[in-house]
């Protein structure tokens, strides 16, 4: 069904409504639907989450069917532009591929997860997603331009990229084109660094912009830099106290539960709880807990069996918890000792 024909749409809405919709990494889809067509799915079952749930480090459609079923897919056309019309057969075939496979993939993967028992821990997590992305929530104007990399940028570097930023959605709206085909996220950043540093005249404009787009850029550039000391945006800061030494050592025993049942389990433990949620969870007044799935927290509640061997954590993630664990902590916090179990 091609959703930029005219034609109404309803029964298909209706028609799905009585099936389980089969994705595959379902989130942004979901919000497409959502946003879109106002169609919110009654169930889903997403084939990535179950690759995950299994243990699966390779977790692309392209991974999983070829670890299931065999199968790989030609992904030619994953960037093409398909606001084009007529789309070509390439396309089609790919589009059709995308998804041909599904069905049969879910089965082997739902037998999968009711032979280890965590058949419900996806439905659980197909449940929150289906929920959070079809939730309508306002944009939050000071922090929709706000893109990866922005936190290394100074206040003039901010100006430039809000600018930047509004500019590429009025190009984007204007020209029908996904904002990231018209310039990448990390080029916007880049460009605001370059005239922070040393303003429109140590910019290195991209060569595949058309004229009319190389001046869209400079005279957002320029407008960013003219914008006063007083009206430009700040960075926001964390607001949240120190922690104390308890927290923190109650902190590294939910790390260390979390390490030893998904080491027992086979799967990566960020999907048990991330670091970011360890540290939230160690706060005695975050609510953090609430917002954990069932199975999630009965993990991280649940002791360590007597004589358990603690695994450390790897390398990298280990000193980067140990790290924000030493920024957390402030001097009042240091005769605070003992930890909960």
């Amino acid at each position: 069904m091609d959703p930029l024909a005219d034609m109404h749409l309803e029964p298909l809405w209706e028609a799905f409504d009585r099936h389980e919709i089969i994705f595959h990494a379902a989130d942004y889809d979901l919000h497409l639907l959502s946003s879109g067509h106002n169609f919110r799915p009654s169930s889903i079952f997403d084939t990535m989450w179950a690759a995950r749930l299994l243990g699966e480090s390779k977790f692309g459609l392209n991974d999983v069917l070829s670890t299931h079923l065999g199968l790989r897919l030609e992904k030619g056309s994953q960037k093409a532009n398909w606001g084009r019309r007529p789309l070509t057969d390439k396309m089609v075939d790919y589009a059709l591929n995308d998804v041909r496979h599904l069905n049969p993939l879910k089965t082997l993967l739902k037998e999968r997860l009711q032979e280890l028992g965590r058949l419900d821990w996806h439905r659980q997590v197909c449940e929150r997603i289906l929920r959070d992305a079809t939730r309508h929530t306002p944009d939050d104007p000071d922090g929709v331009w706000r893109l990866r990399g922005h936190d290394k940028l100074d206040e003039v570097g901010l100006a430039v990229l809000r600018e930047l930023w509004h500019w590429r959605e009025r190009d984007a709206l204007r020209t029908g084109r996904p904002p990231f085909f018209i310039l990448k996220h990390e080029s916007l950043c880049h460009l605001a660094d370059q005239a922070s540093r040393g303003g429109t005249r140590a910019v290195r404009l991209p060569p595949y912009l058309t004229p009319k787009r190389r001046q869209g850029v400079l005279d957002a550039i320029h407008k960013g830099l003219a914008v006063p000391p007083d009206k430009r945006p700040r960075h926001r800061r964390n607001s949240t106290r120190r922690m104390t030494r308890k927290e923190l050592d109650f902190a590294e025993t939910l790390r260390i539960r979390r390490d030893y049942r998904a080491k027992e389990l086979r799967i990566d433990p960020t999907i048990i709880a991330s670091r970011g949620t360890l540290m939230a969870l160690g706060r005695t007044d975050s609510g953090e807990w609430s917002q954990l799935l069932p199975w999630q927290r009965e993990i991280l509640e649940t002791p360590l069996p007597a004589g358990a061997h603690v695994p450390e954590a790897s390398g990298e993630s280990q000193q980067e918890f140990q790290l924000e664990s030493e920024n957390e902590a402030g001097p009042e916090s240091e005769s605070d000792s003992g930890s909960e179990a």
